[in-house]
């Protein structure tokens, strides 16, 4: 539930990030419930950093680029597996 919650919030991020920066504290905490899940801190590390930019493009992918990491390092450590519809 906790790592769903987590990439929910993240993935609004994604969603957010060409309007402004997203380093809120929704944003942190998200990040930081999934450090225990991930085996390499990079893509977290790379979503904040990201997430703080003020360029537009470099935000937007930066932001994308990490979260699409996070998903891989879950995947990996089989802690999330994407369910379609039904």
């Amino acid at each position: 539930m906790i790592i769903a919650l987590s990439l929910h919030i993240l993935r609004g991020g994604v969603t957010r990030c060409s309007d402004g920066r997203v380093d809120t504290v929704e944003v942190r905490l998200a990040l930081r419930c999934l450090l225990p899940h991930c085996r390499e801190r990079w893509p977290l590390e790379l979503y904040w950093d990201a997430a703080c930019q003020n360029n537009e493009i470099g935000r937007a992918q930066g932001v994308t680029a990490a979260f699409n990491g996070i998903v891989r390092q879950l995947r990996l450590a089989g802690r999330y597996e994407e369910v379609g519809p039904s």
